[in-house]
């Protein structure tokens, strides 16, 4: 089983570049960031916010030339320990063509989900860890258990496992590749897809039809996806209801569908994912999953 680094945990004091490298700000998100910025002071950290934080083009934070030079340097900045994103949307995978992370002499944390996908999938092909878990612009209204933990990841305390729904199928380890499911369904068969062997995938989503749920799926089963990994870990697939006056399956029963004759350990209703609690995952950690029991455990 490859071996994913881990970033050096964080200190009081550390400071933290704050980058938007994805959709732009709405008006009403304003608020959020403020909340956001105040969170992480108050656990004493120090934030700097990129030139490209209310920056808009279009429905980007800025053009992509704006936007790869808030990523790099905040990447390269020695005196940052961790990377931040204000927000999810779209853009993330435009910053991904043609490119390549810099070698430096420590890696640092990555925090963000959604888009930011597209980030963490990209670091995690270069064999390096990040943080699936809330974003500026979403991490006020955690319940104080999720922000702990996040918090605690970041310092290095081992993280508690999460309770879901199992389907059945035994036990299995492997190594954590968490995604939205829309945004890792662009990046397949692209340079930024990684090798599937050994991964255990942790998937959500968010106002996708059902029918688009089924589209995507039956796409990872035709490329033969679901043959190389060990496990599934699904979270919150919140609004993926049907439109109004169309006969359809619901979400589950889409997921069901598509995912029950796979012959893998499967868990669902994990607590990650939009609108509700989103716990911190860490990206290439080796976890185990239990369909048994309907867990989700860290090993390392």
């Amino acid at each position: 089983m490859r071996k994913i680094q881990l970033p050096p945990f964080l200190n009081s004091g550390d400071t933290l570049e704050v980058i938007a490298p994805s959709g732009t700000l709405r008006k009403k998100e304003l608020d959020a960031v403020e909340e956001g910025l105040k969170i992480w002071a108050k656990e004493g950290y120090n934030l700097n916010l990129s030139g490209n934080w209310q920056a808009q083009e279009g429905y980007l934070a800025g053009n992509d030339a704006i936007r790869r030079q808030a990523l790099e340097q905040a990447w390269l900045n020695p005196e940052s320990k961790a990377i931040l994103c204000v927000r999810g949307g779209y853009g993330s995978a435009r910053l991904l063509e043609n490119w390549q992370w810099k070698p430096i002499k420590s890696p640092k944390w990555l925090i963000g989900f959604s888009d930011v996908t597209g980030l963490l999938w990209s670091l995690f092909k270069k064999g390096i860890s990040s943080i699936h878990g809330p974003l500026l612009t979403t991490i006020a209204p955690e319940d104080d258990w999720s922000k702990q933990r996040l918090f605690n990841l970041l310092r290095g305390k081992p993280l508690e496992s999460l309770q879901g729904r199992g389907w059945g199928g035994g036990k299995v380890q492997g190594i954590l590749l968490p995604g939205n499911l829309t945004v890792a369904t662009h990046l397949l068969a692209t340079p930024i897809c990684p090798n599937f062997d050994h991964v255990i995938l942790a998937l959500e989503d968010v106002q996708e039809a059902p029918y688009k749920i089924d589209r995507m799926l039956t796409q990872w089963r035709m490329l033969g996806v679901f043959n190389k990994v060990k496990g599934i870990a699904l979270g919150r697939f919140s609004g993926c209801d049907a439109p109004q006056g169309i006969p359809s399956w619901t979400v589950e029963q889409v997921l069901g569908d598509r995912l029950s004759d796979l012959n893998l350990p499967i868990v669902s209703q994990l607590p990650f994912g939009h609108d509700g609690v989103n716990a911190a995952l860490t990206v290439g950690s080796t976890v185990e999953l239990d369909a048994m029991e309907g867990t989700l455990s860290w090993l390392s």
